[in-house]
């Protein structure tokens, strides 16, 4: 039952079109009506040779002219962002550049003064807007993050860079920490002045609509309970429960990860009277931050979402990487992010031998620990786990916190919910079980980083006092049972565990709330005031609750005789609402 479509259709009227020939026909009569100069801003990703192979050539008398080449050349822009890329193949510093600064001043200056003699013009690509500051018409061609990621695996290169047979791990980084920053920072600007959203994300089959059709869907989906679209990955690790229970193609060899709860990767399907347009989610999280997040939130976080779920599969496979994520003043004075990944391991499904590895045994010393890492780290010498890392068993609806600083890692045949904090990428692989990745390479690891933080005192007595099922009765009556399952007190993150037969109230506690059904067929959710229709919810599918929605209503649909359990995820300490709610 679990939906790999969702989608959130918009009651709202609004103007569409399907394929280049009728995207271009509109075009045209824009043109035709006097509309003399367009500027198509492209996200970075976006296929260019598309647009001008399919688009551009049922354009008549117009002039085309591609952004990307008045920008500096590829080995200039890479030099000028060479303190953000570093020489290390995953993490970087993160820019604050804007997309402006990688255009030559003065060749935009004299780009303006003869396209102001042109009669006729499209410039098109990513910085489109800097030549054509205040075009006529605006249309910006989009799409998503994890479409970017699969382009780079084909050999799409960055933006502005040679690198089409680069690893793809550093195709990433440069996307992550550069070009997807300066591009959502232009994209900002825009949005309320776009007169045309095209959907790029399906090669050959774009989809566009109307800039106030889109600004209007945005405002629709941040007063109701809604999902992204999941998408699934293989991993070394193995994965084969959610094959079968997500109903995913069984000729792959496995999925190790799902991500169905992180707005920086995933999209929104928005259903407009049937014409479906994909868009990244961290667009509302930047255009409508305070109906989506809650004011207390955005006043604390800026226009980040700082929760995620995701899904970790290892049934008939191994182990996760072990690892360990920074503490907040390291990812601050070393990577330029303001928060950290503290997480928790929420356990979905458990087999006989599942087990999560959790803090370090008692005595161990960090300097004899990393000596005997870095003897593994070549792959030809088996780091002894079982002497330095505390080893747990796990059964079903376990719970445990891993704040930064504590090595950590899933066992076999477990399928983990991640619920953590938000900036996924900083991740310090310690030791990887000799593996090699999925492209034949050693899996990289960061001891020196891990060094910096790991907290030894993170220890088996500690752990077991303060990270392994904290569980706490906060309501329970005939009907409803509410408890408080995490996270430690150093994690930002509170996750409560609704328990009922029939239905229970929910508040959001002045947060966006990230949930998931985790025991149980399916739920609606639904609106106390009647402002949002029934929104139906299967087992294992995480759903996302604005803000702006308050106080909300679960209702069992399926076996009245059964309970259900949803776990709820919100930004602790803004509310003193009852604990019922």
């Amino acid at each position: 039952m679990y939906n790999l479509q969702p989608e959130i259709k918009i009651s709202q009227t609004a103007d569409t079109w399907e394929s280049y020939q009728a995207i271009s026909k509109e075009l045209n009569r824009l043109f035709n009506e006097g509309k003399s100069r367009i500027a198509l801003e492209c996200y970075p990703g976006v296929n260019l040779e598309e647009l001008e192979q399919h688009l551009f050539r049922h354009l008549t008398n117009i002039c085309c002219v591609k952004a990307d080449d008045y920008a500096y050349d590829a080995e200039t822009v890479t030099k000028m962002i060479a303190e953000n890329l570093t020489e290390d193949r995953v993490f970087g510093r993160m820019s604050h550049a804007d997309l402006a600064q990688f255009f030559p001043h003065y060749e935009i200056q004299q780009w303006r003064k003869k396209a102001s003699k042109m009669e006729k013009i499209l410039v098109y690509g990513t910085g489109a807007t800097l030549l054509l500051p205040d075009p006529d018409i605006l249309c910006y061609a989009d799409l998503t993050r994890w479409e970017i990621q699969k382009r780079y695996r084909k050999g799409l290169a960055n933006w502005k860079a040679a690198n089409e047979h680069e690893d793809n791990l550093k195709k990433v980084k440069r996307g992550f920490f550069f070009e997807w920053r300066i591009a959502d920072r232009l994209k900002q600007k825009l949005t309320d002045k776009i007169d045309y959203l095209i959907d790029t994300n399906v090669a050959n089959q774009p989809k566009m609509v109307t800039g106030s059709g889109y600004r209007a869907a945005l405002d629709e989906i941040v007063q109701q309970p809604f999902r992204l679209v999941p998408y699934f990955d293989s991993s070394v690790w193995g994965g084969q429960w959610m094959k079968e229970e997500f109903n995913l193609d069984p000729n792959q060899q496995n999925y190790g990860w799902a991500f169905d709860g992180v707005p920086e990767e995933n999209s929104i399907c928005l259903n407009f009277a049937g014409t479906k347009i994909e868009i990244p989610a961290i667009n509302i999280v930047h255009q409508r931050p305070i109906a989506l997040l809650g004011k207390k939130v955005q006043a604390r976080f800026g226009n980040e979402f700082p929760i995620r779920f995701d899904y970790l599969d290892t049934v008939g496979g191994g182990n996760l990487s072990l690892q360990v994520h920074p503490r907040v003043d390291y990812i601050q004075e070393k990577f330029g992010m303001t928060y950290t990944q503290n997480e928790s391991y929420y356990i979905l499904q458990a087999g006989e031998h599942s087990t999560i590895y959790l803090g370090v045994t008692e005595g161990t010393e960090k300097e004899e620990l990393f000596r005997e890492l870095k003897k593994a780290e070549n792959g030809d010498y088996r780091f002894p786990d079982e002497k330095y890392i505390n080893c747990f068993p796990v059964k079903k609806h376990d719970h445990y916190s891993i704040p930064s600083g504590t090595i950590h890692c899933g066992g076999p045949d477990t399928v983990v919910l991640e619920i953590s904090q938000t900036p996924y990428i900083f991740t310090f692989k310690l030791w990887d079980w000799g593996r090699l990745g999925l492209d034949g390479i050693p899996r990289p690891v960061h001891l020196v980083h891990g060094e910096e933080n790991v907290n030894t005192a993170y220890d088996t007595a500690w752990v077991q006092e303060n990270l392994i099922n904290p569980f706490e009765t906060l309501y329970e009556d005939e009907e409803i049972r509410v408890e408080k399952t995490g996270l430690h007190e150093l994690e930002f993150i509170e996750t409560h565990r609704h328990w009922f037969k029939k239905e229970v109230t929910v508040s959001v506690h002045q947060s966006v709330n990230m949930l998931n059904l985790v025991e149980g067929e399916k739920i609606t959710v639904e609106s106390v005031t009647d402002s949002f229709a029934p929104f139906e919810i299967h087992y294992g599918e995480t759903f996302i609750v604005p803000e702006a929605v308050k106080v909300y209503r679960l209702v069992n649909q399926g076996d009245p005789n059964k309970e259900v359990a949803v776990i709820q995820a919100f930004v602790r300490g803004l509310s003193t609402e009852a604990t019922k709610l």
